[in-house]
């Protein structure tokens, strides 16, 4: 099978480590992960401002560059949420409807392909730390990814991992919604950082880098020495050692 990488434009920017670590992951149970170089944005900036026609024309880079792929894969929830929505980009326009409609039914964010397309749920990591998680919203509310991260946490041994009061609370970041309310978002992100840093957690762990980075700025604001990592990194960094 022809598995692709949409690596998304911040881990492709400014965490490159996320996609290696999936990559190296995921050759364990013998996946080949291909890298369409024509790929690009999704265009969820572009969407969520109201820019719907630019929208389009992004989309249509992205259908064109997993046209082939038997599987596309990717490091965010978000930007697989995104392709869930290319059916409404297109919904007048047949041709490039049906390529969406084939693209969302392949497309998976990383922990779903690993549990529910490789059946795996225990890859054999060790990391001895106290880890807290954050779901981030698009992951766990537009793709429904709840049940996987844990299924995939719960086998890492040594792993310390505690529940994060108000978890599903959104982090402040919001894509263009952090630009635009700016006050909001800050007050949201010094909030989610204050529910961290009452677990006492070594590391923060989540499938978005998004998310994140917003959540790991605040962190470092603070002086605060929690780790943050991408669920891959850490299994990764887990069957490394």
């Amino acid at each position: 099978m022809k598995v692709s990488l949409f690596i998304t434009c911040l881990s492709d920017a400014i965490y490159p480590r996320v996609g290696e670590a999936m990559v190296r992951l995921l050759a364990k149970y013998g996946v080949t992960l291909d890298f369409p170089d024509v790929q690009t944005c999704c265009g969820q900036p572009a969407y969520n401002s109201g820019y719907w026609k630019e929208a389009r024309e992004t989309a249509k880079t992205i259908l064109h560059a997993f046209e082939d792929s038997d599987f596309v894969i990717s490091p965010s929830g978000s930007c697989t949420g995104m392709i869930h929505h290319y059916p409404k980009l297109f919904e007048k326009e047949p041709e490039w409807l049906d390529r969406a409609e084939r693209l969302k039914r392949k497309s998976y964010e990383f922990t779903q392909f690993l549990v529910q397309v490789l059946g795996v749920t225990d890859v054999g990591a060790v990391f001895p730390h106290k880890v807290t998680y954050h779901p981030s919203c698009h992951g766990s509310r537009l793709l429904g990814v709840k049940a996987e991260p844990m299924e995939l946490m719960r086998h890492v041994k040594g792993m310390e991992l505690v529940p994060l009061p108000f978890a599903e609370d959104c982090c402040g970041f919001g894509g263009t919604f952090a630009v635009k309310m700016a006050d909001i978002s800050g007050a949201m992100v010094a909030e989610k950082t204050d529910h961290v840093l009452e677990t006492d957690a070594e590391v923060l762990v989540g499938l978005d880098m998004a998310c994140l980075m917003n959540i790991a700025g605040h962190l470092r604001y603070r002086n605060e020495p929690v780790r943050v990592m991408h669920l891959a990194e850490l299994l990764y960094e887990g069957v490394s050692r």
